[in-house]
């Protein structure tokens, strides 16, 4: 039944992929699939899509129970597999390709994979080597520390380990706060958050710092961490996430930014953000409680609103 639900909530949305890719193959500006170039002429003739996801950005794109990458932008990387699957006018396979934040943008580059499912956060300098979809989560820079230790934000972290993952907007944040105002911090480098949630956990460090969001997630997915951590302070950054695909591949890039449109128009993104940031995560009886903030909301508004050609 629940399946069911979810078909019927989204068909109103694959009919006008559907009729969108329809209409494709009579315009002279909307090519068909044989005048299909780049990614979507590749996948076509594949007949395959890889996805990059990361394993511990919860809820975001991280594995269950099962090693099955399941999070909110899987979830939105999977509508757009309808829509390429929609504009190539054939099924795919999804191929899974597992990435960390520094490995995540040589597999997009070097065409390991497609579109990046994780994280990730959009600025001028990422955008000089790949590109991304509109924006799909906003968030920032804050800490994660040891209850009853006395951190409490940035202040605090003289002569402090201050854990960061590595090829991370947090990691030039910290960098760049340490050095301008002259706070002799230690900064850890983890390959990953999940190590870098460990490095807090065992006192390897006193602080990580990543998007709150994120250790929201591993907080809730950790069992008694709320008894004994704490995400603390003001934030430090603007990070807003969006999904990482190819530079110079204008149909792509089309259809990415239209599907994202027409998934806010039809209410996609809302019931999506509500299953994961509102709802128990998936195998847990935690959930984030994290209303949509009221950046989010301008901006989930102003996609629905845009005109989709």
């Amino acid at each position: 039944m629940k399946a069911l639900r979810s078909f019927l909530c989204a068909a109103p949305l694959l009919a006008a992929l559907a009729t969108q890719a329809q209409d494709a193959d009579s315009s002279p500006s909307n090519p068909g699939p044989q005048a299909l170039t780049g990614t979507l002429a590749q996948v076509r003739a594949s007949g395959s899509i890889a996805l990059a996801y990361r394993d511990s950005s919860v809820p975001f794109s991280y594995l269950d129970a099962r090693g099955q990458p399941i999070g909110y932008s899987i979830e939105l990387c999977k509508s757009l597999v309808r829509a390429v699957e929609a504009a190539v006018q054939r099924p795919l396979q999804i191929r899974w390709v597992p990435v960390t934040p520094a490995t995540r943008m040589q597999a997009i580059i070097s065409g390991q994979a497609d579109l990046e499912c994780g994280s990730t956060t959009s600025n001028l300098e990422r955008q000089k080597s790949v590109a991304f979809s509109p924006t799909i989560f906003v968030a920032g820079t804050r800490l994660l520390v040891r209850k009853g230790e006395g951190l409490r934000d940035w202040r605090d972290l003289a002569h402090k380990k201050v854990a960061v993952t590595a090829g991370t907007t947090n990691e030039q944040v910290m960098r760049r706060l340490s050095q301008r105002l002259r706070i002799p911090m230690v900064i850890v480098v983890a390959p990953d958050h999940a190590q870098a949630f460990a490095l807090v956990e065992s006192g390897g460090a006193d602080a990580f710092a990543t998007d709150d969001v994120l250790l929201h997630g591993l907080v809730a997915q950790t069992p008694g961490a709320a008894r004994r951590l704490a995400v603390v302070g003001e934030l430090l950054s603007y990070e807003p996430y969006a999904i990482m695909f190819r530079r110079g591949d204008p149909q792509l890039a089309k259809l990415v930014t239209d599907s994202l449109r027409l998934l806010a128009r039809d209410g996609e993104i809302d019931r999506q953000y509500r299953r994961w940031f509102l709802q128990k995560l998936p195998g847990s009886q935690q959930r984030l409680n994290l209303p949509m903030s009221a950046q989010l909301e301008a901006i989930v508004q102003s996609l629905a609103a845009a005109q989709v050609e």
